[in-house]
C-alpha cells in the first residue's frame, strides 16, 4: 500500500511542477510583448519545469551558455 500511495505522491508533484512551470513559461512569452520582464520569467519558468523534463534542462543550459562565458572571463582579471 505504501509503495503506491508514494507513487502517486509522485504523480502529484510533478503534475503541480508542469502546471506552475508551464504558467509562469507562457507568462514570460506574453511578456515578450506586454511591459515586463520576459527574460529573467523565461528562465525561471524554464527552471521550474528542467526539474522534471529534460528538454526543458537542454535549452536552459543553451539559455545559460553566454552568461556563464562572460562570467569566466570576468574572473580571469
Amino acid at each position: 500500500m505504501v509503495p503506491v500511495i508514494t507513487k502517486s505522491l509522485r504523480q502529484v508533484k510533478r503534475i503541480i511542477v508542469l502546471a506552475v512551470g508551464f504558467t509562469i513559461l507562457f507568462l514570460g512569452i506574453a511578456l515578450l510583448v506586454l511591459p515586463g520582464p520576459a527574460f529573467i520569467v523565461i528562465p525561471l519558468g524554464l527552471g521550474i519545469l528542467a526539474t522534471e523534463l529534460l528538454w526543458a534542462r537542454r535549452l536552459l543550459k543553451i539559455i545559460k551558455k553566454p552568461f556563464q562565458r562572460k562570467k569566466e572571463t570576468t574572473h580571469a582579471r
